[in-house]
């Protein structure tokens, strides 16, 4: 279901931005959840989409290609489900709502896309299955945290949570500590953090590999780290402590962008005859949610350097991406040492390569 500007503005939504903070309340119409009087939280209005209260009956399936996919259509004849061949990542219709982080960027996205992980990569027909219209009976138009809500939660400014046991798995996250030998502009923060730095606690990965926190890393993650704490830590996919090809995530964006499972929705070119890696002719069949790489630092070579997770199309109807840079020291979908769209011909932009659907 890749996503038009049409689609992001839909839903009858009422939006009011109430501060200036650089992240994401969301207010649905079921809740009454409002800030102490003299608070700083941002109010964001959101209404449940049409059609989203029943999930379990009325719907249509619909095969598509480019890549094989099922859209789930409403009586309506509605989109309310994009569920892609080969990928547990699931575009739902949901209530609307706003990202802002205005920080860094004027722009803002307003959507009623919805990232979720099925219990396992979808096939055609899969919906005659138990397994998936218990998920689908459970998710579909669920307000609960999906991943864009928990990408946001990373963002300058996010508050701080945590769990029974007391680690911190939310809030405010830095990029990684200042390098002794590095300056503004310059390799500034050291990279090579990982999403468990960040929890400042042990983690047995997938290959039954456990490592130990960096201390001194506390409270940061890089590119990759930023995209498995999202995907991997808090979502639930699988994790593998390094980059080999597995049933699982691997350590870096290169790694992730050429190991790990996934359908690539942009697929990596080389130039003939070289491993020069090439910017896709069209970003078209992008959704949200989905992974996008990048090839940005001419001392990696064909390596893949950076990753980050496609958002949608923002209020100017220019495709953005949040991830963790050094620049904004940490996530963000703004425009600190570079804009966050794909669609100009900035840093980022012009070192895109490749896109996955996992």
């Amino acid at each position: 279901m890749p996503v038009t500007r049409k689609s992001l503005l839909s839903g009858g939504l009422a939006v009011t931005l109430l501060a200036t903070s650089g992240y994401l309340t969301v207010q649905l119409r079921d809740r009454d959840r409002r800030p102490a009087e003299g608070g700083t939280a941002p109010l964001i209005a959101a209404t449940a989409a049409p059609g989203t209260a029943q999930a379990g009956a009325g719907y249509r399936y619909e095969r598509l290609t480019g890549p094989d996919r099922t859209v789930v259509r409403d009586a309506r004849g509605g989109v309310v489900a994009t569920l892609t061949d080969g990928a547990r990542t699931a575009a739902l219709t949901g209530p609307s709502r706003t990202f802002a982080e205005p920080g860094t960027t004027t722009a803002t996205l307003v959507g009623d896309t919805w990232v979720r992980l099925m219990p396992q990569p979808w096939k055609a027909g899969a919906e005659s299955e138990g397994w998936f219209r218990g998920w689908f009976q459970q998710s579909l138009g669920s307000s609960a945290d999906d991943v864009l809500a928990i990408a946001v939660q990373y963002l300058a400014g996010a508050p701080g949570e945590k769990d029974a046991k007391g680690v911190r798995y939310k809030g405010d996250a830095s990029f990684g500590p200042l390098n002794p030998n590095g300056s503004a502009g310059n390799d500034l923060r050291l990279e090579q953090t990982d999403f468990l730095d960040y929890l400042g606690t042990p983690y047995t990965f997938a290959d039954k590999v456990t490592k130990q926190p960096d201390k001194t890393r506390y409270g940061a993650f890089d590119c990759s780290g930023f995209v498995r704490m999202v995907y991997g830590y808090r979502s639930g996919y699988p994790l593998l402590s390094k980059d080999v090809a597995g049933p699982g995530l691997a350590r870096t964006a290169n790694g992730l962008a050429r190991f790990s499972p996934g359908v690539p929705v942009l697929p990596l070119t080389t130039a003939p005859g070289s491993d020069v890696t090439l910017r896709p002719a069209s970003i078209d069949p992008l959704q949200p949610g989905d992974l996008v790489f990048f090839e940005i630092d001419a001392r990696t070579g064909a390596r893949l350097d950076h990753t980050g997770i496609y958002l949608g199309l923002d209020t100017d109807g220019h495709p953005r991406y949040i991830s963790s840079r050094e620049e904004a020291d940490g996530p963000t979908f703004g425009d600190k040492g570079g804009t966050a769209r794909l669609d100009d011909n900035g840093f980022y932009a012009k070192g895109l390569r490749s896109a996955k659907r996992l």
